[in-house]
Parts: C-alpha cells; sequence; structure tokens
C-alpha cells in the first residue's frame, strides 16, 4: 500500500496556527531514570536523532498507560494518533491476512510500536494486543510531529531509498521495506577496521550503505585470500544468520570510510524471513576455497552475486 503525503494546513486571518505547547506529564525520579535509559536504548531509532533538550520535551510529554492481558491497544485500519513505548509486558502485532489474524512481530521493554502510522500519515497497518498485562507510556501525534517527525523521517526515507537499489529487497511491498528502513543502524567504519572476523559468532546482517570491504578467507590456517569486494548496495552477515555457524570469512574496510547498516539477529529472523529461502539458495554457491575473481565495480556488480561468497 503506498503511503499517503502529508496534507498541509492552510493558514490565514481566519485560520491563525497556534503555538506548539507540549504536554506535560509529571514523572516521578525513579520514573524519569527508567525513561531515560529506555530512550537511550540504540533500537529505539525513531528517538536517535534528538538532542538531550528534545528527549526531555519527549519525556515530560510522555503519558503512562496500563493496558489487560488480551487488551487490544491499536486496530488495523484506524488512524494513529500516537505512538507507545513498552515499559514492562508484552505485546503482540497483528496483521489481517486471508481473514485471519497473523502474529508478525513481538514487542517487550524497551521497544516502540505504533510509530509507523505517525511518519507516514497512513492508517495503522497491523493490530496490537496486550499479551499479558503491560505498562506503556503513550507519546502523542502532535508532540511527535513537532519534536521528533522530522528527524526521524529524513533518516527513513534516506534508508527506504537506498533499499529500493538493494535487489534482495525487490520483492518486498512498501510497508516491509519501511520496517527494515526503521530497524537499520547506522555504522561509520575506518579503512583497515575488521567488522567481522572469520570463526567468530555471527549477530549482525550488514548491508553496504557508502565505501568499500573485502571478504578475506583463510584455509586449514593458511594464509587470508582475497574472496569478493563488497560495495554500495551490496549485503553479507546471513549466512551465520540463517544457519546458526561462525563467520565464513573476514571482513575488512578497505575504502578510505565506510558507511554500513546493521540489523540484530532478532530483526534478521523477523523482518527478513519472507527472504529466507532465496537468501539460503544462494549460499549453496558459497565454495570452501578462494578463488581469485576480477575486480568487479559497485555500478554494475550485484548485491544477490556477493552474499554467496561470504558471511
Amino acid at each position: 500500500t503506498a503511503r499517503r503525503s502529508v496534507s498541509a494546513e492552510v493558514y490565514g486571518a481566519w485560520n491563525q496556527q497556534k503555538p506548539f505547547v507540549p504536554p506535560k506529564h509529571p514523572k516521578t525520579p525513579d520514573q524519569e531514570k527508567r525513561l531515560k535509559e529506555i530512550l537511550s536504548k540504540p533500537q529505539l531509532i525513531v528517538f536517535e536523532s534528538l538532542d538531550e533538550k528534545d528527549k526531555d520535551v519527549i519525556l515530560l510529554a510522555m503519558e503512562k498507560c496500563s493496558f489487560q492481558r488480551y487488551e487490544r491497544i491499536i486496530q488495523q485500519g484506524d488512524d494513529g494518533d500516537c505512538l507507545y513505548v513498552v515499559e514492562e509486558g508484552l505485546v503482540e502485532c497483528k496483521v489481517l491476512q486471508n481473514g485471519v489474524e497473523q502474529v508478525v512481530k513481538t514487542c517487550t521493554r524497551g521497544d516502540v510500536f505504533g510509530e509507523l502510522a505517525l511518519l507516514y500519515n497512513c492508517p495503522r497497518a497491523a493490530s496490537v494486543d496486550a499479551k499479558r498485562e503491560c505498562t506503556v507510556w503513550r507519546l502523542d501525534r502532535e508532540t511527535f510531529n513537532h519534536v521528533a517527525k522530522d528527524a526521524a523521517l529524513k533518516r527513513n526515507v534516506k534508508h527506504d531509498a537506498f533499499l529500493r537499489k538493494v535487489s534482495l529487497f525487490a520483492s518486498l511491498n512498501d510497508h516491509q521495506r519501511a520496517q527494515i528502513a526503521d530497524s537499520l543502524k547506522a555504522e561509520r567504519v575506518q579503512q583497515d577496521d575488521i567488522v567481522v572476523r572469520q570463526g567468530e559468532e555471527g549477530d549482525k546482517f550488514y548491508i553496504v550503505e557508502e565505501g568499500t570491504l573485502v571478504a578475506l578467507k583463510s584455509v586449514n590456517n593458511g594464509p587470508a585470500k582475497q574472496m569478493m569486494q563488497f560495495s554500495a548496495g551490496d549485503y553479507f552477515g546471513e549466512l551465520a544468520m540463517l544457519k546458526d555457524q561462525p563467520r565464513a570469512a573476514t571482513i575488512k574496510v578497505t575504502s578510505d570510510h565506510a558507511t554500513i547498516l546493521s540489523m540484530d539477529r532478532d530483526t534478521f529472523k523477523r523482518l527478513l524471513g519472507p527472504l529466507e529461502h532465496l537468501m539460503s539458495s544462494r549460499s549453496s554457491m558459497y565454495s570452501e576455497e578462494p578463488k581469485s575473481q576480477k575486480p568487479v565495480s559497485g555500478a554494475h556488480k550485484k548485491a544477490t552475486a556477493n552474499s554467496d561468497d561470504e558471511d
């Protein structure tokens, strides 16, 4: 479903735009401390671009809400007027498919839900139920729009535009791709940095946004040989996620610097499940023996050709 654009208000002498005054819900020192810890968590990407002053406004505007077990918090198709951050408990996000609600995501302490409807001014994409009694913090649409939306939307639009160019995600719809864009965390690395090391446990999946990296593989403790080169739009790290096996190669930065987008294991399993067959089918092309390969320019290299040779 295509996202709706944000409608612009027309203001005149008869319709004056009122100055924004964020709501203030007093909190105990203990509540403030817990909320600050939650808002500082890296998975709350929707707030990561905010400075401390803006975070304080968000914190004060959040209203504490409690829901009983099995209580519906959000109804799919409704207009979105707020987002929620889970403090305690467990909630399930469900999408209606062929007349049956299917659980597509679960949220626990520190997770945010309901933000996509605010970011893209679209109806709720899923229903949300309390799996058990839970406590959440509610942030209203107006405060979100004035304080957090611009920064979060710019980042997500940038990531979404980039993901459209990654062939792995070609089969996904707008909502699926938006969820992925919202979950990615940008990491800046420098020349000669080691992103993953052969033999180590893998807990992240990576997409190259900018720069170049190479895959180096050692066989029988021999010298490492270059297996593959990665540039913008390429991805690596999926085999360790899919097969729960150690990293098959070392990934090293070769450009002056590089920007990589990372996704943790749990998010990878949850959001990229529909693509598992695609990634698994290509993994059979992986060779245990390093083989020479001519350098391939990023302009012509397909992302799908790279992940088979490295993880």
